[in-house]
């Protein structure tokens, strides 16, 4: 099981979610976790980095939500640390 932080602004960014959007985007989560798992990920995320932020990464989820992360560094032997760093829509990417 990959182990996680989020920046500080995952929180606000939550907050600015509707309800609706924030089960879906922890469905997705949950979704992500077992692709990491299985060591592919489902076409529908489009997971891609994103161009003028190295090494961090966006999913696409429900369409128009968006989620950016980067890898951390690793706090269990053997697994992935993720840093969630901004959820929301297509807005997020002014600043990854």
């Amino acid at each position: 099981m990959p182990t996680y932080e989020t920046l500080p602004r995952v929180t606000t960014d939550l907050d600015r979610l509707t309800p609706e959007q924030r089960r879906r985007f922890r469905q997705t989560v949950a979704a992500f976790v077992e692709d990491l798992r299985a060591g592919a990920f489902r076409a529908g995320f489009r997971i891609k980095g994103v161009r003028r932020a190295p090494d961090v990464f966006e999913l696409t989820w429900d369409g128009v939500g968006r989620a950016t992360w980067s890898d951390g560094v690793p706090v269990a032997p053997g697994e992935q640390h993720l840093v969630w760093r901004r959820i929301g829509g297509h807005d997020i990417f002014d600043v990854p």
